[in-house]
């Protein structure tokens, strides 16, 4: 029986272009995770949407001289068109700023109101005296107290993920000036998160299937004791406050921004022409996900979950696999310092499955992982071209040519044609079991070693020298071999979804990857193949050198930007 699995994805700030770290955080490995329980026969709902009302949004307005509006619009339809060039597959990519999407927010809000977990108090906030405003958390930097760094934001430290008050920060400045700001009283609307704590104390100690660094995360933050959070800021840029005397204040980012997966699932919902399909999702067996950064996890396994506890009758968090950070080239990544790669410049020079490859190959499950251009020259050449590549297309151009075109018969299966078919079972099997984890890594790794054993067995029975003295033995390795690539199109294709479906073709099969399934399709003799083309394109040594000189070019011109 199909599962029900929902999947939350990260909100990106509509203020600048995706970067690689991005992509590794949560974006592939969301997208590799509801491409397999399709392949599984489970129903999917996977959506996020731009985070326009981000104080980075207005920021970025501002330094271009723009409306937060015209920012926001540039930049998600620049993440739009590169989901569909990367194939990140989307039920529904929106945007924070539908009425959909306050309606939600406000319904919401009444009801934490009305049971009494949201309430009214009064707040320092910060006054610039120089830019003469009011300075939203995201326009604070200064130093954390819990670890020293010296560029900590108002609300979170990015290094240690610690999330903060503004009145916390040590040298505390303005974004804007580096003034140093004054505060003043203003009355605001609070969660009281505080409630909660004993009862997120009780489901956390149950989530024994989380990955160790987000339960290790949750537990301290624990620890430490939650407190009462501001939900309103002092702005005219987000959603509206459904409450008389706040006109002229905003929802705070973090706590509309969590509401998008219930209020884009009702939008899907809404778009496929039934108001309650949403319910599947959120609701009795349904699983639900949240791919996230580890930046994020003190909002996805604390603050979201008080809320929907709070709301009642919704489905808390099934696991947050939040990722850990990537490097660039041994460094951490910086965006406001340039140091990025960016996904849609990446695109318009590069193929996307090469790139869905190395970063899951390398992705930062467990502790932060390095990108290189190195490093992925070799994947690239070594592994996808040479290894993978090589042995689908040097077996299919063979059978095309040599058997008319379709899947020679096989005759009786000797023993080693036997132990590599029930290699191909026990890789999609073990992939299986990896991949409704969120391994990731190790389920790269079981694809690729399957590959490789494949084109030992290749290597040995030598079709190409048997196809006119053994012309049956020469049919029973390529009807082997090309049963393991159908194999491999289907383990692979969460990874790769673009070869995986010219493998598809090129084998016959007709219609998506997906219409067969998750399970061995050893492949019935005479099926008519269709004629190959290489699958992956090598790549010149020379790349190494020109893209480091150009992540150094790009990166200055970015930081000048910024």
């Amino acid at each position: 029986m199909s599962e029900h699995i929902f999947i939350g994805v990260a909100w990106p700030y509509a203020n600048g272009p995706l970067h690689l770290g991005h992509i590794a955080g949560a974006y592939l490995p969301a997208d590799i995770f509801a491409r397999y329980h399709r392949l599984k026969g489970n129903r999917v709902l996977m959506v996020s949407g731009s985070d326009q009302h981000g104080a980075p949004i207005t920021i970025r307005a501002e330094k271009e001289s723009t409306t937060p509006q015209e920012v926001v619009a540039k930049y998600h339809q620049q993440f739009i068109d590169c989901w569909k060039r990367l194939g990140i597959s989307f039920d529904l990519f929106t945007t924070t700023g539908t009425p959909n999407h306050t309606r939600v927010t406000h319904e919401i809000f009444l009801t934490l109101l009305d049971r009494g977990y949201i309430y009214k108090d009064k707040m320092l906030q910060a006054y610039c005296p120089k830019c003469q405003r009011v300075l939203p958390d995201r326009y604070l930097e200064g130093t954390c107290p819990n670890c020293g760094f010296t560029e900590a934001r108002g609300d979170e430290c990015e290094q240690c993920g610690k999330p903060l008050n503004p009145t916390e920060l040590k040298d505390l400045r303005c974004v804007l000036c580096s003034t140093a700001p004054r505060f003043e009283s203003s009355e605001h609307f609070f969660f009281r998160l505080s409630s909660c704590q004993d009862k997120l104390t009780v489901w956390t100690e149950e989530q024994a299937h989380w990955r160790h660094h987000v339960l290790s995360t949750t537990r301290k933050f624990l620890s430490e004791g939650l407190k009462d959070r501001a939900i309103t800021r002092d702005l005219n840029w987000g959603v509206t406050v459904p409450q008389p005397g706040f006109e002229h204040k905003r929802m705070y980012v973090w706590f509309e921004a969590v509401i998008g997966y219930l209020s884009a699932s009702k939008e899907w919902a809404e778009l496929h022409g039934d108001d309650t399909a949403w319910k599947a999702f959120w609701q009795g067996d349904a699983k639900s996900f949240y791919f996230i950064g580890k930046d994020n996890i003190f909002f996805h396994t604390l603050i979201w979950p008080a809320m929907l506890m709070s709301y009642g009758g919704l489905n808390l968090p099934y696991d947050v696999p939040a990722n850990e950070f990537l490097t660039i080239e041994g460094k951490k990544l910086s965006t406001s310092r340039g140091r990025a790669i960016w996904l849609h410049d990446y695109l318009e020079r590069y193929e996307s499955d090469p790139l869905r490859y190395a970063l899951a190959a390398n992705m930062p499950e467990n502790g932060d992982s390095d990108f290189s251009w190195r490093e992925f020259l070799r994947r690239n050449n070594n592994e996808l071209v040479a290894t993978y590549g090589n042995l689908a297309h040097r077996v299919l151009t063979f059978a095309y040519r040599n058997f008319d075109g379709v899947v020679p018969a096989p005759g009786e299966l000797d023993q080693h044609s036997r132990g590599l078919l029930h290699d191909a079972e026990v890789a999609l099997d073990s992939t299986d079991k990896l991949l409704c984890r969120c391994e990731f890594k190790e389920s790269v790794k079981e694809a690729m070693s399957l590959a490789q054993k494949a084109n030992r067995y290749l290597d040995e029975q030598a079709p190409w020298k048997t196809i006119k003295t053994e012309p049956g033995s020469s049919a029973r390795s390529v009807y082997t071999v090309l049963s393991v690539l159908a194999a491999l199109k289907t383990i692979f294709y969460p990874f790769l979804p673009f070869s995986s479906e010219k493998l598809h073709s090129y084998l016959g099969f007709d219609g998506g990857v997906e219409k067969l399934g998750w399970k061995v399709q050893f492949l019935p003799p005479g099926q008519k193949l269709r004629e190959p083309r290489p699958l992956f394109v090598k790549l010149d040594d020379d790349i190494v050198t020109g893209e480091g000189s150009r992540l150094d070019c790009l990166n200055e011109n970015r930081q000048i930007e910024s």
